[in-house]
C-alpha cells in the first residue's frame, strides 16, 4: 500500500501531527508555505490541511493527483472550489462541531455587553466618566431572538440562550422540521414582524453574499440587535451604517467584516469602519468568535474522525 501522506498548510495545534501520524500518515506541516510551492507539491500528497491562507482553485486542485481529500480546520468551505473537487472525487471535511461551543459562548457575550452596554460603560469610566443613566441596559429576558441558519452554530447559540427567558426563533433555508428544545422553526415573514435580536449563522455562498442589504433590514417591523459572526460578506457594511444612522439598528455585534485586511479597505469601506469604530453602538472582535484554547484541539479531533471514515487505500 501507497504512503499515506497529508500536508498541512496553515498554523494547527500541534496535536493534529501526532494524531495523524497515529493512522497512518507521513505529516508534512508547512505553515509557511506559499501557494507555488503549494501546486508544485501536491501531487505528492493523499489529504491537505487548511485554514484560509489560500483559495483551494482550480490550479491547486488539479494539481492534487493523488488528493483525496481536503480538510478545512473551521467550518467555512467557501475558499474551495466545491464543484471541481466534486468532480475529481476530493471529499470535503470540515469541523463545524470543533469550534460550534466557542462560537455559541461568543455570540451569548456580545449579545449581553450590547444590551447591558457593557463595553461603552467601560470605555467611559477608563476616561473618567462616570454614567449610569447613560448606560442603563436592556434585558434580554421577553425578547424574541431569531437565528438565521439552524446548523451547528446555530443551535450552540440557541441552546445558550435556553436560561435566559427569551423566545428563540430559527430559520434555515436548507433544513425541514429542525425545531428542537431550543427553537422553534420560523418563516422570515415572522423573523421580520417579530424579531428583537437577529443573529447570522449562515455560510458564503452566491446567495447569501449581499444578503443583508438596506432593503433586507427596513423588513424588520422592530428596532434590532445583530450580531454576525457568520462571513463579513453577507453583510453589506454601507447598508449597515445606514441602518444605525435611521436607527433600525440599535446595536450591532461584528465577529466579520466584508474585509477583514482593515489596513487594505477601499473608500467606501474606509468611510463605513471609521464610523463603526465611533459608533456606541457596536462592538467588533477580530474573526475569533470559534477561535479559543480548547476548539483549537478540538477541530483536530473533528478532522481526524473524519477522516478516519474515509477508505483511503
Amino acid at each position: 500500500m501507497a504512503q499515506k501522506r497529508c500536508l498541512i498548510i496553515d498554523k494547527m495545534h500541534p496535536s493534529i501531527i501526532g494524531m495523524l501520524e497515529q493512522v497512518g500518515f507521513e505529516v508534512h506541516y508547512r505553515p509557511e508555505i506559499n501557494r507555488q510551492e503549494v501546486i508544485d507539491t501536491l501531487s505528492q500528497y493523499t489529504g491537505i490541511i487548511v485554514r484560509s491562507k489560500l483559495n483551494i482553485d482550480g490550479p491547486v486542485l488539479e494539481a492534487g493527483a493523488q488528493l483525496r481529500f481536503i480538510g478545512r480546520a473551521g467550518a467555512g468551505v467557501d475558499l474551495i472550489d466545491l464543484e471541481i473537487a466534486t468532480r475529481k472525487g476530493i471529499q470535503i471535511l470540515n469541523a463545524p462541531e470543533g469550534n460550534r461551543d466557542a462560537v455559541g459562548e461568543h455570540c451569548i457575550g456580545m449579545l449581553l455587553s450590547l444590551l447591558h452596554k457593557i463595553n461603552l460603560a467601560d470605555q467611559q469610566i477608563r476616561k473618567g466618566i462616570w454614567d449610569r443613566e447613560g448606560n442603563r441596559g436592556i434585558e434580554l429576558k421577553g425578547k424574541n431572538v431569531a437565528i438565521i441558519g439552524y446548523g451547528h452554530m446555530g443551535r450552540a447559540f440557541a441552546q445558550r440562550l435556553s436560561g435566559f427567558g427569551c423566545q428563540v426563533m430559527a430559520y434555515d433555508k436548507y433544513e425541514i422540521a429542525y425545531a428542537d428544545a431550543f427553537a422553534r422553526e420560523a418563516s422570515m415573514q415572522e423573523i421580520f414582524e417579530q424579531a428583537d435580536v437577529v443573529s447570522f449563522h449562515i455560510p458564503l455562498s452566491d446567495d447569501t453574499r449581499n444578503l443583508v442589504d438596506s432593503a433586507y433590514l427596513k423588513r424588520f417591523k422592530k428596532p434590532l440587535y445583530m450580531i454576525n459572526t457568520a462571513r463579513g460578506e453577507i453583510l453589506s457594511l454601507s447598508s449597515l451604517v445606514e441602518s444605525i444612522k435611521s436607527e433600525k439598528i440599535i446595536g450591532v455585534a461584528l465577529d466579520v467584516l466584508e474585509n477583514e485586511k482593515i489596513n487594505n479597505l477601499n473608500p467606501e469601506q474606509q468611510i463605513s469602519f471609521d464610523f463603526l469604530t465611533q459608533s456606541p453602538v457596536t462592538i467588533m472582535t477580530p474573526h475569533v468568535a470559534g477561535w479559543t484554547e480548547e476548539s483549537y484541539i478540538k477541530i483536530n479531533q473533528t478532522l481526524l474522525e473524519k477522516i478516519q471514515r474515509l477508505d483511503i487505500s
